[in-house]
């Protein structure tokens, strides 16, 4: 038994007439005929009297007419169902971040897409970078924010940027009040990070720095990806903090002064990794936003490095 059976004889059952029922099905007469005939040939039972110029139900039509409408308003729920949950795949953005590195390019960019998508569903999931790059592989996720380098091959990097490191100082330090530091300046005997697992390329960046620098302080490395941890050891002097830049941008925690780091090897490249396949029209959107969203970020540290410098 087909679904088109189910409704041609539907059709013709409320009709009562064969023509005005192929008339409502947009098909010629002998096709609405025709298929009222196989179905009751398949049950095996008159479901239609034919008399001149009437029709009308048996008994077991007017039992099957019940049960037929009910299947076609399931069939028809089914449908509304898919196409909602397609529609709502399509709206929602899942995007991976280590709490670290989260440049303000993607805030600014999923802004964008808001505005051009009402439906927009867009969640941030934190995590550690390798398993948010197998996220995206697996799907999971639909792009995720990372430092570089990264395993990322297959997979399509859209650059980012890149993250200057600064220094979490508690207010009380005597050069939390400077513009800029070098490490030399600095030199603790303990630096709070984060473990390398939350960003490789940052935690191998920061301990390159130290070492080109001649220095070697303890490192107090902090459980998880999070960052408030790092910033409440700094407050309790478990000693400085070297994060991203992103980290300042975001957090403003009390106790705690976020202070450049001078240098050109003190920054560390960012990107969005994504499927390199991806039809996805929400990723789509969010990647069309990300130029112009880096471009307003780079004037405005741009700007801000001149008013710094006057």
């Amino acid at each position: 038994m087909e679904l088109r059976h189910l409704r041609y004889f539907v059709a013709v059952a409320q009709e009562l007439h064969f023509s005005r029922a192929a008339q409502q099905l947009h098909v010629a007469q002998p096709a609405v005929s025709e298929q009222i005939r196989k179905l009751e040939a398949e049950l095996g039972v008159r479901l239609l009297n034919r008399g001149r110029g009437t029709v009308s139900l048996t008994e077991a039509g007017a039992v099957l007419l019940t049960e037929a409408r009910r299947v076609l308003q399931q069939v028809a729920l089914a449908q509304f169902a898919i196409e909602n949950a397609h529609e709502r795949t399509a709206s929602r953005l899942r995007i991976g971040y280590t709490p670290a590195s989260l440049p303000t390019t993607v805030s600014t960019s999923l802004h964008r897409v808001a505005a051009s998508m009402a439906n927009l569903e867009a969640t941030l999931e934190p995590g550690f970078a390798l398993e948010l790059i197998a996220a995206v592989r697996d799907e999971r996720l639909d792009a995720a924010v990372v430092s570089l380098p990264a395993p990322t091959a297959g997979l399509r990097t859209t650059p980012l940027g890149d993250e200057r490191a600064v220094a979490a100082l508690p207010v009380g330090h005597r050069h939390a009040v400077y513009p800029s530091i070098n490490l030399g300046q600095v030199a603790p005997e303990r630096l709070v990070v984060l473990p390398r697992d939350a960003s490789p390329p940052f935690y191998d960046a920061v301990v390159a720095m130290w070492r080109r620098a001649g220095l070697a302080p303890s490192l107090v490395e902090m459980p998880g990806w999070s960052v408030e941890p790092a910033l409440l050891a700094v407050t309790s002097g478990a000693g400085m903090a070297l994060l991203p830049e992103s980290v300042a941008q975001r957090y403003s925690a009390r106790g705690v002064r976020f202070v450049p780091i001078e240098g050109d090897d003190a920054t560390v490249p960012t990107g969005l990794v994504t499927r390199r396949d991806t039809t996805h029209i929400a990723t789509a959107a969010f990647l069309r936003a990300i130029p112009d969203a880096e471009a307003q970020r780079s004037r405005v540290s741009s700007e801000t490095s001149i008013t710094t410098a006057a």
